[in-house]
């Protein structure tokens, strides 16, 4: 390519980046207007607001808390400091400088940005046409020539590229930086989309140049998992590739890359661990009532993705770092073993569904999503001598519209109870339905539909519970545990209902029940129930084991103390194999990768983890929010069913075939 081609081409890539400071300004917008964040500047620069998804409203308030948290940490480690100074790369069209001089915190300090020319002669432009925002800019500097847009005493906008190291040396002297005064850093998703020679350069220029400072990035990490992979094709496709991901993929491989060009200290944080680990419980209840939201999963994600570094130079300057986690998280205690993942040539896709055995050669699915919409037709996948296919399923009456709902298989066959789910997070599906399969057909399988009406007092109605068929005095009872409705966040209460006499009944139960949980396991187990997993009410993955055993009075929890501890993890899926609990995928957080399969004995107490082998899957395999059989052959196996989510703004990502899980090696 010649040295032309090359310049178009990067001029080409730089007017997609600048491309989305317009995207994210919008989106910052909308959680302000929706009270994530008090910030009552950055509407005034947008041109046409619009209401952004839950989803990415909380993920635009963690970005815009984790930088405002570093920036007012710096601000108050530099109180007593004559003259600091904050230094914006890339920084768009962020109100940064107008909140701070509106919260009076700009004392002996100036607000510095730099961006591309265009974005800071548009920048310009709307403060100057703006009454408020040119309200806050002062006339007692003599305008400047050059790349410098607005200048005032406290505030400069310089249109220079990033990556011109001298002339962003240059122009900054001449706009009045101090280099030996404190300064920090910002960059926030600005240096990834530069080729990686580029950014290291900015990194280690910084350090050179400023020997009392502090750098705080924000920026995307691990691209080669499901989601990862989801997000860096979301940027291919806007031509605005993330460079920085091949390199440094990882916050070890960026605390690598900050203390070999220069910086003295380096602290990062996952935006889990900021969320979770430094913004108060109170903050976080508030901003989890602002919206119905039920995107556990795609939330904690997007979480797992996105990082907040805080790295410094000279001592003065440690006071501004990240707090660091205080404890290590559990780790996967993985076997060298892998399972081996093949797909099942048949197009079924779902988010939410729920699945039982009609017979040994047939699956039958329920409700969940799918991308043209809610599904409200039952689905069968049935297995003959070809192998899966999938086909209809004639149902007496309407099942309805459910996500996040059990389906219990009947004891002795024939049968299943469809219990709870919700068609969105503020309507709870309130019946409960028996369904009773017909005879074999070749075209399409045939059930029979009926509501039962259950006499007693029921539970209220709930979603992402978890339920299984105990035992007791010789009766069968389903047993219903925990879930959230839309009042409660998290649930946890249990109810017995008497399978025969259908009704609500009260069962003496001892010892200490786990902790209220949703998107958890439940499996029946020796009359009983093994319990594990779930997300806690603050948020927080759980790890746990628990046994509800049965009694001469009626139940007991028992913990069970496994070891090694599995990692706390939620929306994964189980099935008891004889005295082993198999439990596959779901969601964690801190642990690189994701789940696999993890195998506890319930008699030893004993674990070992699995990764799985999915590189005969041509696509993203996400393991959360679907369903999973385990197959009845002499070679254990497991039919994972749907799957998926939400990528954030990344786009909607549906697993769009089942896979297999050969269990073999896990349980040898």
């Amino acid at each position: 390519m010649s040295t032309t081609e090359r310049k178009k081409q990067r001029k080409g890539s730089d007017t997609v980046v600048q491309g989305t400071n317009d995207s994210s300004v919008v989106s910052k917008a909308s959680a302000a207007a929706q009270g994530y964040f008090r910030d009552p500047f950055i509407q005034h620069f947008v041109c046409k607001a619009g209401r952004r998804a839950p989803l990415i409203n909380r993920g635009y308030f963690v970005r815009w808390r984790a930088v405002d948290h570093c920036v007012r940490q710096f601000l108050h480690a530099t109180a007593k400091c004559p003259k600091r100074q904050i230094l914006s790369l890339g920084a768009g069209f962020d109100s940064l400088y107008f909140r701070l001089r509106a919260d009076g915190v700009l004392e002996g300090a100036a607000v510095f940005e730099v961006d591309f020319p265009d974005v800071a002669r548009r920048k310009a432009a709307l403060v100057a046409a703006d009454v408020t925002l040119s309200g806050m800019l002062d006339s007692c500097l003599a305008p400047h020539t050059g790349p410098v847009y607005l200048s005032s005493s406290q505030y400069r906008l310089l249109g220079v590229d990033v990556r011109e190291e001298p002339r962003v040396e240059e122009a900054l002297s001449a706009a009045g930086l101090d280099w030996a005064a404190p300064t920090l850093i910002l960059s926030e998703v600005v240096l990834t989309y530069m080729e990686t020679q580029w950014s290291d350069a900015v990194i280690r220029w910084a350090a050179k140049l400023l020997p009392a400072s502090v750098f705080v990035m924000y920026e995307q990490i691990h691209p080669d998992d499901p989601f990862g992979r989801v997000m860096q094709d979301h940027f291919l496709k806007l031509n605005s590739g993330l460079r920085a991901l091949r390199q440094y993929p990882d916050l070890s491989a960026q605390r690598r890359r900050f203390l070999d060009k220069g910086w003295e200290r380096c602290v990062c944080l996952d935006m889990n661990d900021f969320y979770l680990g430094l913004l108060p419980q109170e903050e976080r209840d508030r901003v989890e009532s602002l919206e119905p939201f039920d995107e556990h999963e795609e939330w904690h994600e997007k979480c797992s993705h996105y990082f907040i570094l805080t790295a410094s130079r000279g001592p003065s300057m440690e006071a501004a770092l990240l707090v660091q986690a205080s404890a290590p998280p559990v780790g996967p205690s993985w076997s060298p073993s892998s399972l081996s993942v093949h797909t099942v040539p048949v197009r079924l896709e779902g988010l939410g569904l729920a699945s039982a055995w009609m017979r040994p050669d047939a699956v039958l699915l329920t409700g969940g999503s799918s991308r043209g919409g809610r599904v409200t037709e039952p689905r069968s996948l049935l297995r003959g001598q070809e192998g899966w296919r999938s086909i209809g399923v004639e149902a007496s009456a309407d099942l309805g519209v459910r996500l996040y709902h059990t389906v219990s298989p009947l004891p002795g066959g024939g049968g299943a109870v469809v219990y709870g789910g919700r068609s969105s997070p503020l309507r709870p599906a309130c019946d409960l339905l028996k369904v009773t399969f017909g005879p074999p057909r070749p075209d399409a399988e045939k059930v029979c539909v009926e509501p039962v009406k259950c006499a007693g007092n029921p539970p209220p109605p709930r979603w992402r519970h978890a339920a299984a068929v105990v035992s007791h005095r010789g009766r069968d009872f389903l047993f219903v545990f925990g879930g959230k409705n839309q009042s409660e966040s998290v649930l946890g209460d249990s109810s017995f209902l008497n399978l025969d006499q259908q009704n609500w009944t009260e069962i003496p139960v001892e010892g200490t029940a786990p902790a209220a949980r949703h998107s958890h396991s439940a499996c029946s187990y020796r009359g009983g129930v093994v319990v594990f997993g779930g997300l806690s009410r603050q948020g927080v993955p759980l790890g746990d084991t628990s046994l509800l055993v049965p009694t001469d009075r009626g139940f007991c929890w028992e913990r069970i103390a496994v070891q090694p501890p599995p990692v706390p993890r939620y929306s994964h899926r189980a099935h008891v194999l004889g005295d082993r609990l198999v439990v596959v995928g779901g969601v964690w957080l801190h642990s690189e990768g994701v789940p696999g399969v993890v195998v506890i004995s319930l008699t030893t107490g004993s674990s070992m983890e699995f990764r799985l082998d999915t590189s005969s899957v041509p696509w993203p395999l996400m393991l959360h929010s679907f369903c999973s059989q385990l197959m009845d052959t002499e070679e254990p196996e497991l039919l994972l069913i749907g799957g998926g989510g939400n990528c954030f703004s990344f786009g909607t990502h549906l697993n769009p075939q089942p896979v297999s899980v050969d269990l073999r090696p896990a349980l040898a």
